[in-house]
């Protein structure tokens, strides 16, 4: 899949640490030679490859930042720079890729250990829960697609938060209705209200017992040594600690964990050991999850959603009204898959209540029907090369016809059915046609109007969804997952509880609802619902001789709130259409738009020139040409891409790659082709 203009293939080790800050890459190289363990025995051989799994502490490349202020912001994550020269990683039978070294190198010691993509996804999100608390974590949720290779079979998983039974419809709004003040301190947020019945652990273990082959009380060993033996804080979480201090500092234990003595925030290289969090780890290993939704850890995560003050001086606090029963009956569901053709591709995304994969196919099936493959890149290399103007004109006209059903329809479909009761409709080949007859090569349409179904009047609504993480996995069977992961935004709603933080992921839901002209809105609060989630896990398979699903092709999905949709279209366009590697296409220019004028183009790419407020870009310019209202702020996306290709031994190997905007990198029993 990689294209005739692409760099050679890598002559150097893989699996380099991406993007911190310079002053920070020998610190975290250094403290990779820490070896993490992860999974028992079991029938399928141990692998003893030389070199399997093992972690580079070479630093390579260097960081660039758009605006050339280091911690450039954007939403929804403080950016942290960009570092380049990164290539694609290769792999024999085995690989994972996720946003940090600590979960790669557990989830690799799974699979080399004999484990499959099940067992490595909870070691995995169990070290993340730990080294990006910022990003996700037993307190929050989750969204996976499974490829089961031996069925030949795509399973969506969804652990996303559930509000509580006590909640109303204007649970985020106001305290009660009889005091209609805002919660405090800061709004819904930081709140008791914004908390869900946390999902991941309930999903992962629903995944586990679906799938997994090891114990599960072995795959949280990674995890549980790194915590009780400690780990440095590395950029973004220290990024993410000074960032979200004051609002820390309102919770005794996130006080004492994230802060000095003196109220300041913990730096980059500080120790952090987390015996509270080994706890919790060691009770949902050997008691099961059911651990963590009864018992001492539920009564301990109500109790910290219902606490009314905190801090010193004191703030209030506005309780949430989770009770235990909301934990015990707390259910991980599996789905069907949203799957639609794409060219000669098969591509499954998640269903609601993530809007990602209606919003992504969308943005596919509208892209279907223009020759995409005639606006490449221009001077390819190892960053993806140089975006050309028609390319991010049609991908963000896309988006924003995509983003335009997505706001008015999308939303738990457990509560609220989609148009005709399923995708069939939004995913209609026909309709989007329709819709892409909207799109002019010569203007940009702004914003978008949403599709008309002939359904009951809706109103409109887009909720300023954050932070995530995500990681991508195959094993030696050949089955392939793809999970995203979140407390919401960084550090959620700064609770914390025997050792991890509460999400705030009922901010996902319209606070209000009613739009301004009195509509109801889909993605309102309600006892039980999931707020609607933009999460984009993707698996894309080649079309069979039949037309059916045939063989894996590709794996992806990224962080970023609603951008995710954006970051998951172009790497998707970037691979398929436009025949970058792995890494390329994760390391192109992010760019996209949701319904609204503006369009993105991250400003941290290398490739990008912030000069003189854009001018001096013939891509920048070329798009206010065509009537965009063009942002360069620094984007924060996550992608991690797993392709695989044949190999010149004419089986399939695996090319990874690992976003050089985060600290991510690529691992498995890799080799130099």
């Amino acid at each position: 899949m990689s294209p005739s203009s692409s760099p050679p293939l890598p002559t150097a080790a893989p699996g380099r640490v991406s993007m911190l800050p310079p002053k920070a890459l020998p610190l975290f190289a250094a403290l990779l030679l820490a070896g993490c363990g992860g999974g028992g025995g079991d029938t399928v051989a141990a692998d003893t490859t030389a070199g399997a799994c093992a972690l580079s502490t070479t630093s390579g490349g260097s960081v660039v930042v758009g605006s050339g202020l280091a911690g450039d912001p954007a939403a929804p994550e403080p950016a942290s720079g960009y570092m380049t020269g990164k290539r694609a990683t290769y792999a024999r039978s085995y690989m994972v890729t996720t946003a940090n070294p600590f979960a790669s190198k557990a989830g690799c010691e799974v699979l080399r250990s004999g484990g499959n993509a099940a067992d490595a996804a909870v070691a995995v999100q169990a070290v993340l829960g730990l080294v990006e608390p910022q990003s996700s974590g037993l307190g929050g949720g989750a969204f996976m697609l499974y490829y089961d290779a031996a069925r030949q079979r795509v399973q969506a998983y969804d652990g996303r938060e559930t509000a509580p039974a006590a909640a109303t419809e204007n649970y985020l709004r106001w305290v009660s209705d009889t005091d209609r003040t805002a919660p405090l301190p800061t709004g819904a947020r930081a709140s008791g209200r914004s908390i869900g019945t946390p999902g991941a652990v309930r999903m992962l273990d629903l995944v586990h017992q679906d799938h997994g082959r090891l114990p599960w009380r072995d795959l949280f060993n990674p995890a549980i040594t790194l915590a009780n033996d400690g780990f440095r804080i590395s950029g973004r979480l220290a990024a993410a600690i000074a960032g979200s201090a004051n609002d820390l500092a309102h919770d005794s234990e996130a006080r004492a964990y994230f802060l000095n003595a003196d109220g300041s925030p913990k730096a980059l290289g500080t120790v952090l050991r987390n015996p509270a969090y080994a706890g919790t780890l060691t009770t949902i290993s050997t008691q099961g999850a059911n651990a963590f939704y009864t018992g001492p850890v539920a009564q301990g995560i109500v109790d910290k959603i219902r606490v009314t003050s905190g801090g010193t001086p004191a703030v209030a606090i506005t309780p949430g009204l989770t009770t235990l029963a909301d934990l015990a009956g707390y259910q991980a569901k599996r789905r069907d898959p949203v799957c639609t053709t794409y060219r000669s591709y098969w591509v499954c995304g998640m269903s609601p209540p993530s809007s990602g994969g209606i919003a992504v196919a969308q943005s596919l099936g509208i892209l279907e029907n223009f020759d995409m493959a005639a606006y490449k890149p221009t001077g390819i290399d190892l960053e993806g090369g140089k975006p050309t103007v028609l390319g991010v004109h049609l991908v963000s006209e896309a988006n924003r016809l995509a983003y335009a059903d997505r706001d008015k329809y999308v939303a738990d479909t457990d509560f609220m059915p989609l148009p005709g009761g399923s995708t069939a409709a939004m995913l209609d080949k026909n309709y989007l046609k329709a819709r892409a007859s909207l799109i002019s090569t010569s203007r940009s349409m702004g914003t978008a109007q949403p599709g008309v179904f002939g359904t009951a009047p809706l109103g409109r609504t887009s909720v300023n969804e954050n932070g995530t993480t995500h990681f991508t996995i195959v094993d030696r069977q050949g089955n392939a997952l793809s999970m995203t992961t979140t407390v919401e935004a960084s550090m959620g709603s700064f609770h914390m509880t025997q050792g991890f933080l509460l999400n705030n992921q009922l901010t996902d839901f319209s606070a209000t609802p009613t739009d301004s002209a009195g509509l109801p809105v889909a993605n309102k609060v309600e006892p039980g619902k999931r707020p609607r989630s933009s999460m984009a896990p993707t698996l894309v398979f080649a079309k069979s001789a039949d037309g059916g699903i045939g063989n894996f092709v590709l794996g992806t999905g990224s962080p970023g709130g609603a951008t995710i949709i954006q970051y998951v279209t172009k790497t998707l366009v970037g691979a398929l259409d436009w025949g970058l590697n792995a890494q390329q296409a994760t390391s192109l220019v992010d760019f996209g738009a949701a319904n609204s004028p503006t369009t993105n183009v991250g400003g941290e790419h290398p490739r990008i020139d912030t000069s003189n407020g854009g001018n001096n870009d013939p891509l920048i310019t070329g798009l206010r040409a065509l009537g965009h209202t063009v942002s360069t702020a620094a984007q924060s996306s996550g992608i991690a891409t797993i392709i695989r290709i044949p190999s010149s031994a004419g089986t399939a190997i695996y090319e990874g790659g690992a976003d050089p905007r985060r600290e991510g990198i690529v691992l498995g029993d890799t080799f130099t082709p």
